[in-house]
């Protein structure tokens, strides 16, 4: 993939994020500006997204921890490079109902 690609399919992606987030029940703010996206809960607490285009990955910080995401082009999702190469939804939706002390499930549009 090259960066162009990378570009368009990062910036979907933060896109599809956040119409996923008004499509769940949860209650979360989020705000984009210059391709990061900042996921705020009622308690503060944030999840923070970022496109790293020289790594071609994208970048999660949340409570409890930072997490890099590989785009898989044969399937067509994002996954974590560490652990079991969980899926990004999925693993937004584990972490955000952590930092939110409720579940929620964000899935992809």
């Amino acid at each position: 993939m090259n960066e162009a690609e990378f570009q368009e399919i990062a910036e979907q992606t933060i896109e599809d994020i956040q119409d996923a987030i008004d499509n769940s029940s949860a209650d979360i703010d989020y705000d984009e500006i210059g391709g990061v996206l900042t996921l705020e809960f009622e308690n503060s607490s944030k999840i923070i997204f970022s496109k790293q285009a020289a790594m071609k990955q994208l970048w999660m910080a949340a409570k409890s921890g930072g997490f890099h995401f590989d785009y898989n082009e044969t399937s067509g999702q994002w996954q974590c490079d560490s652990g079991d190469n969980e899926e990004l939804y999925k693993m937004l939706s584990l972490l955000a109902s952590e930092q939110a002390a409720d579940e929620i499930n964000i899935s992809p549009p």
